[in-house]
């Protein structure tokens, strides 16, 4: 016999993924302004601390992690 899907099931994983990007885009952003202010040196105690690679890194990952955040918000509201 084949499995029978509910209504409602589809609607709750795409709900469920979008919540998941929404938490992991955040995540990578949070990583990001962390890196930026160590290698800005505005954090002390680690070896990124002054270092001006990570004041490059961290930006980028910063907007990569906010691109995620928005693809994931858009995804909701089309989904409605």
């Amino acid at each position: 016999m084949v499995p029978v899907r509910q209504a409602g099931s589809a609607g709750k994983v795409g709900y469920m993924k979008q919540l998941a990007l929404i938490v992991i885009g955040a995540l990578i952003a949070l990583t990001g302004a962390v890196w930026t202010l160590q290698g800005l040196g505005y954090i002390n105690g680690s070896f990124m601390t002054g270092a001006t690679l990570w004041a490059i890194i961290g930006p980028v990952v910063l907007l990569a992690g906010l691109a995620i955040v928005v693809a994931g918000l858009r995804s909701r509201r089309r989904v409605r």
